[in-house]
């Protein structure tokens, strides 16, 4: 006599370790179609398209195999002077992943889940960052933003118009 197996049985699930894996591969195609990061030189990038709301991409550090990368608008926080929001990221050349190590100063993982979470706490932090990685690069490429818009930006030093004109004595 034959055994019928259930349907649920028969399709593979993905684990969210898995579905973490693609997002990563997600994302990288997302961030090459949008700034192509591998061919730039270490240094800073901004993508204007005049909305107010420039992208600035700053290529940290270049390794063989990967790059270090900082995603944020040109923009800074009021209380630390620093830019946000920000993505740091981590781009695997070789094996065509994008990984958001953090997403603001300070705030490493381990500034948010401790040092030694559950691995299903760690999964689900990453999953949560690599998410909002993605929708975060969608809505660039709506706004416009993407190669043709890129270009070499000014140091960090010189504050955008807006932001010198909010620091300014009233």
């Amino acid at each position: 006599m034959q055994q019928v197996t259930p349907i649920g049985a028969r399709i593979p699930r993905l684990s969210r370790f898995g579905w973490l894996m693609g997002l990563y591969a997600e994302n990288h195609a997302r961030l090459q179609r949008l700034f192509a990061p591998a061919r730039l030189g270490e240094g800073s990038y901004l993508s204007r398209v005049g909305d107010g709301l420039d992208v600035r991409l700053d290529v940290l550090e270049r390794h063989p195999y990967t790059l270090e990368l900082r995603l944020t608008y040109d923009l800074r926080d009021p209380l630390t002077g620093e830019p946000d929001p920000s993505a740091y990221l981590r781009l695997y050349a070789d094996a065509r992943q994008v990984e958001t190590t953090h997403c603001y100063v300070g705030r490493r993982w381990q500034d948010v889940i401790g040092l030694y979470p559950p691995p299903a706490e760690l999964v689900g932090h990453r999953l949560r960052m690599n998410t909002f990685l993605g929708k975060w690069l969608e809505y660039l490429a709506e706004r416009g933003h993407g190669v043709a818009t890129l270009a070499p930006a000014p140091p960090r030093g010189d504050l955008p118009a807006l932001q010198a004109r909010e620091a300014a004595p009233q």
